[in-house]
């Protein structure tokens, strides 16, 4: 196995530009091994990269993510960041065209390392984690509100539309446990009901974004 001679280029894609720009942040002490040349927001990867690491907050999960048009032709390993970890989903991801698939149980560090390990052909899964122990990696609308990135997630869905059960779909949780998030998120935002955290979703950035970051330029897109 040869030693890697220059960073591991990678493209960060998420709905939420503070997703993407949080993880960007987080892995810049490792400039020397990752290089992060893009960030996409609700639009397809256009450069030459070697990695697309693929944030699942308030998107579909990898098992159902349209890999194809996100690389656009591109030879780049497809990896899914999830802390929705069980196996059954993990197998489905790898079979939709995912070359790997990393658990948010992991620090910027060995997030780095487990990267390195795709672009060197390996692929790369979870160990067995709960929910629990996936932590709170990176950044997320409403952080600064004391919201969770689960709940973060939920009312981000909710602001997207989705009902209770598309939820529980989206996000992989059970149904109860989407109504004990909303109940605890609508506590923490001082609202009662739906359309009141849908307009507070709307106002306080929970809705998905469309810009790419590309070497520095910024593209937004309507």
């Amino acid at each position: 196995m040869t030693e890697l001679t220059r960073p591991v280029r990678i493209a960060i894609v998420n709905d939420y530009e503070l997703v993407v720009a949080g993880m960007a942040a987080l892995l810049q002490p490792y400039a020397d091994r990752v290089e992060v040349v893009e960030l996409d927001s609700r639009t397809p990867v256009v450069s030459d990269v070697d990695v697309v690491l693929y944030d699942s907050y308030g998107q579909v999960q990898g098992d159902r993510i349209d890999i194809d048009e996100l690389l656009r032709g591109s030879d780049a390993r497809f990896v899914i960041f999830s802390w929705n970890v069980q196996p059954d989903l993990v197998r489905r991801s790898l079979e939709n065209g995912a070359a790997a698939y990393f658990s948010k149980a992991v620090s910027a560090e060995d997030l780095v390392g487990l990267i390195e390990r795709v672009h060197r052909g390996e692929t790369v899964t979870p160990e067995e984690t709960t929910a629990e122990d996936a932590g709170e990696f990176g950044r997320w609308p409403g952080e600064e509100l004391g919201l969770s990135q689960r709940e973060s997630e939920v009312l981000a869905l909710i602001t997207q539309g989705l009902s209770n059960q598309e939820i529980s779909e989206r996000a992989y949780i059970g149904v109860n446990t989407v109504k004990t998030y909303i109940r605890t998120l609508y506590r923490k935002i001082e609202v009662n009901r739906r359309a009141q955290a849908v307009a507070f979703g709307i106002e306080h950035g929970f809705q998905p974004d469309r810009v790419r970051h590309v070497d520095g330029r910024t593209q937004r897109e309507g």
